[in-house]
């Protein structure tokens, strides 16, 4: 019996699937409906046993991975199917929009994953509507933890979730960019380079999660007075690197909200 019916075979969509087949759940719990018919070959070839449809029929607990302009769309294609529950991880659709377009009652949770959860590493956030109880939201955790931490906040911070930790792994990807370029630029081989760029990332990632410590602290403890680093962070500050940084998230925010018409 299908557990969950997955809306949308895109790559977020394939990343949590992926991690509930890693944390126990077998093909046959999950169905996808997938319009498009080459993405249907993939995904079949992707997950054998696992159902992948071009419409839904009977839904139960459902997962909408759409993008926001066809969330309307998928949500009233599966309002009439039994649908018991949704997690929404369309960027800037509120519960509000969701409860509209689905049954009356139906319980939901808004979403906000980003892209490391296709290895495992994602940070989500979640938020319930109006009929969605503890039980719903320990049902859509416990499907993101498959992929990655999970936290809970209230839905007014969903779009600075969204401008903040969903958008900011391009944000590190844009900086992994600038360094490989950088090192170029100061006589490294492209090849080098990456290499460095990759494991330092990488590295202080991990250093940041594990230590506990407040980033401020880390940055100082590498920071010698007069030294290298110290060089190097002078010029951001010459650049108004932090201001920079609220203004990216703050663009992002404010986007996520025009995206769902707040």
């Amino acid at each position: 019996m299908t557990r969950l019916t997955v809306v949308g075979g895109g790559k977020m969509g394939e990343a949590l699937i992926g991690g509930l087949l890693g944390a126990s759940w077998r093909a046959e719990d999950i169905q996808v409906v997938e319009p498009d018919a080459a993405r249907r070959e993939e995904l079949m070839g992707a997950f054998e046993g696992m159902a992948v449809v071009a419409t839904p029929t009977t839904v139960a607990d459902a997962l909408v991975a759409v993008k926001p302009q066809h969330c309307k769309s998928a949500c009233e294609a599966i309002a009439d199917k039994g649908t018991t529950r949704v997690l929404s991880i369309a960027a800037g659709v509120t519960t509000a929009s969701l409860e509209s377009w689905l049954a009356p009652d139906t319980p939901v949770v808004r979403c906000m994953p980003n892209t490391p959860a296709l290895v495992g590493a994602g940070m989500s956030a979640i938020a319930p509507g109006l009929a969605a109880g503890s039980a719903d939201l320990s049902w859509a955790a416990d499907i993101l933890a498959a992929v990655g931490e999970v936290i809970t906040v209230d839905e007014t911070s969903l779009d600075a979730v969204t401008g903040m930790s969903g958008s900011g792994p391009a944000y590190v990807f844009l900086l992994a960019e600038a360094l490989v370029e950088a090192g170029v630029s100061v006589g490294l081989e492209r090849g080098t380079a990456d290499v460095l760029t990759r494991q330092t990332l990488l590295g202080a990632a991990k250093l940041l999660a594990e230590s506990g410590e407040d980033p401020a602290v880390l940055r100082a403890n590498v920071t010698s007075p007069g030294g290298t680093t110290a060089a190097g962070l002078a010029v951001f500050g010459e650049a108004g690197f932090l201001d920079l940084v609220e203004r990216v998230v703050a663009a992002a925010t404010q986007r996520s909200k025009a995206l769902g018409g707040s």
